[in-house]
């Protein structure tokens, strides 16, 4: 017998409190420099229309921004946002955020010329959903181009080792199955001129030891502070040792600090 689906709604309200909670914009600095190398692949055309969906405090918007592209980012976090505005307003970029869902997203068919998103989008409840508004926004020979946290890497199995934990709701396809080549091609089977699918690394550097990047992350990332506040005293003890000693076990780093090496899946699609 299936499991019901969960309630839309709910689950979403959920998930916008959860990445409100803590202060996502500390941990998007250690992810800052491989936004930058992201943008700076896709090599935009000045004056290009672009958008990033799930744009949480401006990784990707803010170096976009400077190539003297027009950008638009989108979140549902509002917290994350006001962050974004006061980055781009710092350095004087042509860049607008506003609220909306990865998978009802407030803009026109064929908006933007680029539709990027890293480590965002990934995380919408139906996405099949979401590919597809990616692609309707996107003018006809455009780019979609995604980064998305793979099952195997160093991220899939901090979510993997959480969830031994806390279960995810249930009804809901796991975020890294967006990091599955596979899957991607099948997501994006319709409308589309051509799929590229290339694995990357995000480099992670903490200046302090393992035991301490746990907390920064039980501290400032939304999932895992949620993840622990399901947890009584003992379950949350156990959590943060297996995720202790799942950094411990990655790090490549000395001197009582801590560096991961995470691989994600870069995909670009070419809307047909």
């Amino acid at each position: 017998m299936s499991s019901s689906p969960p309630d839309l709604a709910a689950l979403k309200a959920r998930m916008r409190d959860t990445w409100m909670a803590g202060d996502f914009g500390v941990m998007a600095r250690y992810s800052a420099e491989a936004a930058e190398e992201f943008v700076a692949r896709l090599k935009i055309p000045r004056a290009s229309r672009v958008l990033d969906v799930a744009c949480g405090t401006g990784n990707l918007s803010i170096p976009a921004a400077r190539t003297g592209a027009v950008v638009t980012g989108v979140d549902i976090a509002t917290n994350l946002l006001e962050q974004a505005r006061h980055r781009a307003a710092r350095e004087e970029l042509q860049a607008k955020f506003e609220e909306g869902d990865a998978e009802k997203l407030p803009y026109p068919d064929a908006s933007f010329d680029i539709v990027m998103t890293m480590f965002g989008a990934m995380f919408a409840p139906r996405p099949e959903v979401a590919a597809a508004e990616l692609l309707r926004v996107c003018r006809p020979g455009g780019l979609v181009a995604m980064a998305n946290w793979t099952p195997t890497g160093f991220v899939g199995q901090m979510f993997a080792t959480s969830a031994k934990h806390v279960p995810p709701p249930g009804g809901i396809p796991a975020p890294v199955l967006w990091g599955d080549e596979t899957t991607v091609r099948q997501r994006f089977a319709k409308g589309t001129a051509s799929i590229s699918c290339l694995v990357q690394t995000c480099k992670f550097h903490y200046p302090f030891p393992p035991n301490e990047v746990v907390e920064l992350y039980r501290q400032y990332f939304g999932p895992t502070q949620a993840a622990f506040s399901r947890l009584d005293p003992q379950g949350q003890k156990a959590l943060a040792t297996d995720l202790e000693n799942l950094w411990k076990k990655h790090n490549e780093a000395h001197n009582e600090t801590s560096a991961v090496s995470a691989q994600y899946l870069e995909v670009r699609v070419v809307k047909a």
